[in-house]
Order: structure tokens, then sequence, then C-alpha cells
């Protein structure tokens, strides 16, 4: 099993666009959301970052159930949360 991980970004966002590509090169794969197209997301993003909407925003739950949340991580981090 691997782990589930959701990315909340915007299309101009060119960490966000660093991030995606670094995810693909390692053959890791997420769901991404759209902050700009879903409010709820967006609400959210705002809720776990105190009140700013700072992407990549991202959500890892691991195998094992335990979830991190993250604003703007490196690869690294991604990976090591993902175990």
């Amino acid at each position: 099993m691997s782990a589930q991980i959701t990315m909340y970004s915007t299309p101009w966002c060119g960490y966000c666009k660093r991030l995606k590509g670094q995810l693909g090169r390692e053959g890791i794969t997420f769901d991404e959301v759209d902050i700009e197209q879903q409010p709820e997301a967006a609400d959210y993003v705002m809720k776990v970052n105190n009140g700013n909407q700072t992407v990549p925003t991202v959500v890892v739950v691991a195998p094992g159930g335990k979830q991190t949340v993250m604003t703007n991580p490196s690869l690294a981090q991604v990976k090591a949360a993902s175990v």
C-alpha cells in the first residue's frame, strides 16, 4: 500500500510546478486540487496555513494512517512523510 498524497495548488504557482515535476520524475502519484476552482479547498488551505492561501500545500496520509500537512515542502519531505 502506498501513501495518499494530495497537493493543493494553482495553475500559475512556480513552486507547485517544480514539486509536481519532481514527484513525476520519481514516479510518485498524487491528486491535485486547484484552489482557484474549488472554494472549499481554498478554505482548507487557509485553515492549515494561518489564514493564508499558500501553495503548494501537501497532505500525505502514510500507509499506517498518519497524516502530515506541509506547506511548500521539498521532495525529500514528501518522501519522508510517505513511509
